[in-house]
């Protein structure tokens, strides 16, 4: 048994945007450029809708412009494609984010793909998955970005240590891959289709949930002394008929065999909007040169 200690996203991400707060301020007075996000909302999916008003309110604290833009759930594709191309004109505008999922008549990378690649602060845009894998300056997805930094914060370097990131996904996984080999992490990505996935994840000093299955991954699947970073947010109902939030790893059965891991809620969602601020803040830098 070992002392398992909680990685607190919730404590790094209110550290991170009182120094982005003090960022803006300096940017601001430095260039008279106040950065601005915009973020649209398709339809009127509640969790979203309370993510959009979140992202709103810290966008604001941190001495950022805030737009935002409802559209109802039977907005035409190419509505919503116009206004995209209106942020990208909009000189006020530094930061482009479209909220996912949309509406199913609505392909979502055509939207994706319309966005400016300057702009993209969710870093979902082709070009800025291209650059990431190729080793160029890119605006990063924001979720990976907060792993890393959380692990970063947590263990020191990350050089040589084997990580194993299960799930593929475009935001999270496959990113997530290209960030760890960046820290000159070994990097194995696994999925439903792996062979013997729990002896993958065995195998990894640093073991990352990103698969959207509530506690897939059991307590014995994990290295004694491994840093678990959990990405996952599933609402579960409990045996008492409450909703619950759990992660993809089995907390409780983490707890003793894990050297640290992020609880859910309090770990990496609070990093992904601190993330997003970060990047708005980039994108405004390259803008003014």
């Amino acid at each position: 048994m070992v002392e398992t200690r909680l990685i607190d996203g919730k404590a790094f991400a209110q550290t991170m945007r009182a120094r982005l707060k003090g960022e803006v301020a300096v940017f601001t007075a430095e260039t008279g450029v106040t950065p601005g996000l915009a973020v649209v909302l398709v339809g009127e999916d509640p969790a979203s809708a309370v993510y959009v008003r979140n992202k709103g309110r810290q966008t604001v604290e941190a001495g950022m412009a805030s737009f935002e833009h409802r559209l109802p759930a039977n907005t035409a594709q190419e509505d919503v494609l116009a206004l995209v191309k209106a942020l990208n004109a909009d000189d006020d505008v530094h930061g482009i984010l479209v909220q996912l999922p949309l509406p199913s008549h609505i392909d979502t990378q055509a939207v994706l793909a319309t966005i400016d690649p300057a702009k993209d602060v969710d870093g979902f845009h082709v070009v800025n998955a291209g650059r990431l894998a190729v080793g160029l300056d890119a605006l990063v997805p924001c979720t990976p970005l907060g792993c890393v930094m959380l692990l970063k914060d947590t263990l020191g370097s990350l050089a040589g240590l084997e990580a194993v990131v299960v799930g593929r996904s475009n935001i999270v996984g496959k990113p997530l891959a290209q960030l760890l080999l960046r820290e000159d992490c070994t990097v194995t990505i696994a999925h439903s289709r792996t062979r013997d996935l729990p002896g993958v994840c065995r195998r990894a000093d640093i073991l990352i949930g990103a698969v959207g299955r509530p506690e897939m991954i059991r307590g014995d699947w994990i290295k004694p002394g491994a840093t678990v970073i959990d990405v996952g947010i599933n609402r579960v109902t409990g045996a008492d008929g409450k909703n619950r939030l759990v992660g993809d790893v089995a907390f409780e059965e983490a707890q003793g065999i894990a050297g640290a891991i992020t609880p859910v809620p309090g770990g990496v969602g609070p990093m992904t909007i601190a993330c997003l601020l970060a990047n708005t803040l980039t994108a405004a830098r390259w803008r003014v040169g």
